[in-house]
């Protein structure tokens, strides 16, 4: 099968940095299903795995974790899918990922592609829906069926994949959100999503906050660069309220103003699941499918804002590129194989 792969961990300009490769197609066993892919996503975590370092692999490593296909056939264990279904899924982070022709994944991590979506679109939602799904709903445990309506999140990073499925779940959970964004077109695009209101996350966000009537919000979110922003999160966090990150921090994160709020701080990582197979695994799934519904019941949408054609080694180069820059909005898909 076609796959796009490395060996080496080199800057993205290299044209070795990620290569086109033939590789053996893989049999299904256990709860598996193979999968046809016609479609993929490229997140910042697959730039972050793939940046620089020492390690030479000794086979091609395929990254990619947000994909939609086909089920081509299944393990002897497989209850849910059968061969012939449409699906699409993130998958697991210890694993070979999506760029290539076939993939292997574990059935209760993969969700019904939403009908109404061609596998381009639908490639662009499972990474960045479940760890917003997750990040709201089981880490800062607002209810996803409106119980906390009324109450503010402010999302940092509202236009990046993350933060632009997340502003759409949390306008569905009835919360009024405040997402940062820094350019015309950004703030555009989170206002398109639902936003109810924008601010600048290269600018002062106190004083920002205080505009709209506000000293404290209820929630935080911080999609973007937690160092830079925990200062202000802290500080913006109302008493007892909770703060939830996706990005890993570089210096350490100062807490006495967290223990004099009583606030709560907590991590999302959405390959936590299957990475050590939790025992509640199969929830990634029930979330895929709720998701799927939504989408189809025009309850959400799409954030793919660019695709491109065919999946090759030139074009994720490419994308990855622009990922690096951190100026991406929404989410660029890549489809078909030459």
């Amino acid at each position: 099968m076609k796959a796009v792969g490395l060996t080496r961990y080199l800057p993205i300009d290299d044209p070795e940095s990620l290569v086109d490769v033939e590789l053996e197609q893989p049999e299904p066993g256990g709860r598996d299903l193979l999968v046809a892919i016609k479609a993929i996503a490229v997140n910042p975590v697959d730039t972050k795995v793939r940046a620089p370092k020492e390690t030479v692999e000794s086979s091609p490593k395929v990254l990619g974790w947000d994909a939609s296909g086909i089920v081509e056939a299944v393990g002897p264990d497989v209850e849910l899918f059968q061969p012939g279904d449409e699906v699409f899924y993130a998958g697991d982070i210890t694993r070979p990922g999506c760029n290539s022709e076939f993939q292997l994944i574990d059935e209760r991590i993969v969700g019904s592609k939403p009908k109404s979506l061609d596998f381009a679109e639908a490639a662009a939602i499972p990474l960045t829906s479940i760890t917003a799904y997750e990040a709201f709903f089981d880490r800062l445990e607002l209810d996803v069926e409106g119980a906390n309506a009324g109450e503010t999140l402010l999302i940092v990073g509202g236009a990046g994949g993350v933060g632009s499925i997340g502003i759409q779940l949390a306008k569905l959970a009835g919360l009024t959100v405040i997402a940062t964004a820094s350019r015309p077109e950004s703030t555009a695009w989170v206002q398109e999503l639902g936003a109810d209101h924008v601010i600048s996350h290269y600018e002062p966000l106190r004083p920002q906050i205080e505009a709209l009537g506000l000293k404290y919000v209820d929630s935080i979110a911080l999609f973007n660069n937690t160092d830079q922003h925990w200062e202000s999160a802290v500080d913006l966090i109302r008493p007892q309220g909770k703060i939830v990150s996706i990005v890993e921090n570089v210096e350490p994160l100062a807490q006495s103003m967290m223990k004099t709020k009583s606030a709560t701080f907590v991590w999302e990582f959405m390959f936590t699941r299957s990475m050590f197979e939790t025992p509640d695994m199969i929830e990634q799934h029930r979330l895929l499918n709720r998701i799927s519904k939504w989408i189809d019941g025009g309850q959400l949408r799409s954030t793919a804002n660019e695709v491109l054609s065919p999946i090759n080694a030139a074009n994720l180069r490419a994308v990855h590129q622009k990922l690096e820059t951190g100026r991406s909005i929404g989410k660029i898909v890549i489809q078909g194989w030459d």
